[in-house]
């Protein structure tokens, strides 16, 4: 059985995880709020610049030339880059808790283990039969954990790069084209 220093140490391990998915949750928060704070400071600016060239303008058909299919695609564009910088937030972020989660899965396994040895270790003779059984059983439920997670993580990653082809088909899609320099004639010498 579990003794009471193994106890306090799983409780020690336990609250030293949550500590550092704390931490990881304030730093993602952080990075996103920074990234939000810098798209809605240029976007103020953005709208104080738009601001004063309508205030400058006599004539009402100059608004409307204003506001251009090219100007969308930027701000299209714009929007996707930041939605972009989000996703990797998220993504290095999603990286870095399933590292700790296999870690801490890792480390019950064994524990879980040990446990079984200890318990084996103790049981009456002629008890073998039944041990046998116990550790194929169990042995068969880490095997059926280990891949029921295998197959949520290969979906959730099958889900993410979904989605950032999704946005990158957007993005390909609503960025604005470069067009070509128009292109000089040479005048023909005759």
């Amino acid at each position: 059985m579990f003794q009471t220093e193994k106890l306090i140490a799983t409780q020690a391990k336990a609250i030293e995880s949550a500590q550092v998915l704390a931490q990881l949750a304030i730093e993602n928060a952080k990075a996103i709020a920074d990234i939000h704070y810098d798209a809605t400071k240029d976007a103020v600016l953005a709208t104080q610049v738009k601001a004063a060239q309508i205030l400058a303008i006599r004539d009402v058909k100059e608004v409307l030339e204003l506001f251009t299919v090219e100007e969308a695609q930027v701000a299209v564009s714009e929007v996707s880059a930041i939605q972009g910088k989000v996703s990797k937030v998220i993504s290095h972020s999603h990286k870095e808790v399933i590292g700790m989660i296999e870690s801490a899965i890792d480390e019950s396994k064994l524990e879980l283990k040990k446990m079984v040895k200890e318990i084996s270790g103790g049981a009456p003779g002629g008890s073998a039969p039944v041990i046998n059984t116990f550790d194929y059983v169990f042995d068969s439920t880490l095997q059926s954990f280990d891949q029921a997670y295998a197959a949520s993580k290969d979906a959730y990653t099958s889900f993410e790069k979904t989605i950032e082809s999704t946005m990158n088909l957007f993005q390909d899609q609503y960025a604005p084209s470069k067009k070509a320099a128009p292109k000089k004639q040479k005048a023909i010498a005759a």
